[in-house]
């Protein structure tokens, strides 16, 4: 009895074992055909192309301004066949950091931030704008029409209104000024406030929120054709030297191929009739090829502003 109790066993393990070995090679995944053709194992797809990154601070109407340069960046996109990408920043400096740090590849600078440039990226400059057939603009110095003020000297104790501290004609040039009398802003005025933009500068004059503020004149021509109403609530007290516009820079890294490219785009872009009116919103009738030397007497006395500043 036990002998045969034993061979049931034996019997029995040979039973299982022959299931389990069946089952395996029923599965599917147990059997490996060598005569077919093995399918790919999908691969990632390539990253897409890096955009081109194309960076702008608004000096009038951000929103407005946002839209002209989205139509320029595009027509640049278009040319190029490769994508690009509108980066807005709220003020100079901030488009200054932008392009120190690499974050940017081409960027429409104001003459100050050009001016007070030393990020850790090199640029270059890309084109200079051209209005009116001259490079150059004036500061203009504004004030209330109904005021009393009627040269800069009297200013002394005031308000005064600001557009940014990195631009030239909206607070550059008056540090310059008052430099060369040996005081500043701050020993000048009795207050002064950054705008942000050259239009509300205009329009915390006309509201007397400040006794006075300097701007550019492009900028009083383009609101005198949008806004002549507001322009009747000020006066031009004074007119300050005449500075080059803001250059378009690029990194100096980029590939030569790409900047002759970028170049060529950007001084036939008048030619094209879809953009007229985005650059006439931005104040540049057409593109023309830089002068660096324009902007040395420039960056020198910024130089020594931000020497005897302790910056």
């Amino acid at each position: 009895m036990e002998q045969r109790n034993r061979w049931i066993y034996i019997l029995s393990i040979a039973a299982i074992c022959l299931l389990l070995l069946c089952a395996g090679c029923d599965t599917p995944q147990g059997n490996i055909d060598f005569t077919k053709t093995q399918e790919h194992t999908a691969v990632a797809e390539e990253p897409a192309e890096k955009p081109l990154r194309i960076a702008f601070a608004s000096v009038i109407s951000p929103k407005e301004t946002r839209q002209a340069y989205q139509l320029l960046v595009d027509h640049i996109s278009q040319k190029q066949h490769r994508p690009a990408v509108l980066l807005q920043r709220r003020t100079y400096e901030e488009l200054n950091t932008l392009m120190s740090n690499g974050d940017a590849d081409v960027a429409f600078f104001s003459t100050g931030a050009y001016s007070a440039y030393h990020g850790k990226t090199p640029i270059e400059m890309l084109a200079m704008g051209q209005t009116n057939g001259t490079i150059y603009y004036q500061t203009y110095l504004i004030t209330a029409a109904d005021s009393g003020i009627t040269s800069f000297d009297q200013l002394r104790g005031r308000v005064f209104a600001f557009t940014d501290p990195l631009s030239y004609s909206g607070h550059l040039a008056i540090d310059f000024l008052l430099l060369d009398r040996g005081t500043s802003p701050e020993a000048y005025f009795k207050r002064f406030f950054y705008t942000y933009n050259h239009d509300k500068s205009i329009w915390a004059v006309a509201n007397h929120l400040a006794d006075a503020a300097s701007i550019d004149s492009q900028i009083y021509d383009f609101v005198m054709q949008t806004n002549p109403q507001l322009l009747e609530k000020i006066r031009i007290i004074d007119i300050l030297p005449e500075a080059p516009t803001g250059p378009i820079v690029m990194r100096s890294d980029l590939p030569e191929q790409e900047k002759d490219a970028l170049r060529r785009i950007f001084y036939d872009m008048d030619q094209t009739p879809a953009l007229h009116g985005a650059l006439q919103h931005v104040v540049i009738d057409k593109f023309i090829a830089p002068d660096p030397s324009l902007y040395e007497e420039l960056r020198r006395k910024y130089n020594v502003r931000s020497h005897r500043q302790g910056e």
